[in-house]
Parts: structure tokens; C-alpha cells; sequence
């Protein structure tokens, strides 16, 4: 055990094991546990005392998870990387709600291009990750408390089985689908992996593309002055044009050859 002084700060740090406890005097104690993060910056502070690690749920919490994990990115890249794509599979293989932060977190850490690549990557495996967990242990529930929802859904499917690829990639770029049962369902309604997959690679790439490059721009804005730069106005344009685009595909797919009605 090592005690360590900083003027008005004293660090006491604990080594068990592979587990880490800092106790830091600032007035008044608190208590802080770390385990996956590396020894050196915890026992110096490198973490405020009082800054957990959870998935946010509003823009506050974004903000202070955003500005926690900026400091630790600069020297442990591969630790955020690991601990993004860990806590984003785990959502969306258990239809967790909240993506939305995590694609805005994904912006403002990872910026516009490889935070896009990124959320859609592990969009896509995710939700085939929900895929096959719904597959092989939950049909029988989905069955018994979505048996309405299934029957619905099934009849669409077949009247579309000459289009299939573009009908699901209609489900997924309509704003109002909800994914996280076209996840749980597409196994029940025998539609093929690969189809799946794709569909949802593609589908959700407007939607992810204008999470990611709005969690880009909050990150950049520091002051209201920020707001009226010219790359500034020329992100929310460019987010604002992608916005037009589903439905634009949409409409022309209606047209052309899905079977709506």
C-alpha cells in the first residue's frame, strides 16, 4: 500500500490483486473503484474521484462521459475503443434502448468519419447479435407476446418475397420503424442472415451518419459564439440534407417496386 502527497491531496492507493482502490482527501473522502484501467493514471488522479462510467441518458451525462473519456483517449486509445464497441454490442444485442448517445458519443470522440464506420459496423453485428440470441433461446417467447405484431409483419414479408433485400432495407430507413423488434422478429419470420445483416448495415447509415455528425458538431461547440462559423453551419447543413434522403429512397422504392399496401 502506498501513500502518496499532493499539497492539500493525499492519495491512498490499494493494490488487490487486479482490482484498484483510490481513496482521495479533499475535505471530505471519497471513494472511487477502477478495475480495467491502468495502474500509473489512477493511483495519480487521472479520473476525477467522483466520475463513474455508465451509459448516459441525457445530454448532461453525455457531456461528462465525453469530457472523461477525452483526457483518457489521448494516451489509451485502445482502451476506449475496446470499452465503446463492448458497451454498444451489448445494447444492441439486448435491445437495450439509448443507441442514440452512444452514436453522439461516437461523433464527439471519434469524429464524423470513423465514428460513422464505426456505429455501423457494430450496429450491424449487434443486431445480428440479437439476430440469433432471439433465434435460438427466445422464440418461444416473442411468439407467445408478440403473436399479433408476427402475424402482421409475416404477411408483409410474403407478399414481398420477390423484393425481400429491398423491402427490409425499406424497414430499416423508415424513421419510424422499430428496430428492436424487426431484430427479434426477422429470425421468427425465416428471413435469411445475410439479408438481415446488409439490411441493417445499409438501412441504418443515415440515421447513424446524422447521429455521429451531430455528436461532432456538440463537441466542437465550446461557446454560443461557436455556433456561427462557417463549418459549423456547413455540418448542421450537410446533417439536415441527409435527413431528406430516407424519404426520398423510400418514395421511389414505393414506386417502383415494394408492395406497401
Amino acid at each position: 500500500m502506498d501513500l502518496l502527497e499532493y499539497q492539500d491531496i493525499a492519495v491512498l492507493k490499494a493494490d488487490i490483486g487486479d482490482r484498484f482502490v483510490k481513496i482521495t482527501y479533499r475535505q471530505s473522502f471519497t471513494l472511487s473503484y477502477f478495475k480495467p484501467w491502468p495502474q500509473t493514471h489512477i493511483g495519480c488522479g487521472f479520473f476525477p474521484a467522483a466520475s463513474p462510467l455508465k451509459f448516459p441518458s441525457n445530454l448532461e451525462e453525455l457531456s461528462t462521459l465525453v469530457n472523461t473519456l477525452t483526457l483518457y483517449k489521448s494516451d489509451h486509445i485502445s482502451y476506449i475503443v475496446i470499452l465503446f464497441c463492448s458497451a454498444y454490442l451489448y445494447k444492441q444485442t439486448f435491445a437495450i434502448p439509448g443507441s442514440v448517445f452512444l452514436n453522439l458519443l461516437a461523433g464527439a470522440l471519434f469524429g464524423a468519419g470513423a465514428g460513422f464506420i464505426v456505429t455501423s459496423i457494430l450496429t450491424a453485428c449487434g443486431a445480428t447479435n440479437c439476430y440469433l440470441l432471439s433465434k435460438n433461446f427466445g422464440k418461444p417467447i416473442v411468439i407467445r407476446k408478440f403473436k399479433d405484431r408476427l402475424a402482421f409483419l409475416q404477411e408483409k414479408v410474403d407478399a414481398n418475397m420477390d423484393c425481400l433485400f429491398y423491402f427490409l432495407l425499406f424497414l430499416r430507413l423508415f424513421p419510424m420503424s422499430p428496430n428492436w423488434f424487426l431484430n427479434i422478429a426477422s429470425p421468427i419470420l425465416n428471413i435469411p442472415i445475410h439479408y438481415f445483416f446488409f439490411s441493417v448495415l445499409i438501412g441504418l447509415m443515415p440515421y447513424n451518419f446524422i447521429c455521429v455528425q451531430t455528436g461532432c458538431v456538440l463537441s466542437s461547440i465550446k461557446s454560443v459564439n461557436d455556433i456561427f462559423t462557417f463549418w459549423i453551419l456547413f455540418k448542421l447543413l450537410a446533417v439536415a440534407l441527409v435527413a431528406l434522403l430516407p424519404g426520398m429512397v423510400i418514395k421511389w422504392w414505393k414506386s417502383k417496386t415494394i408492395k406497401v399496401e
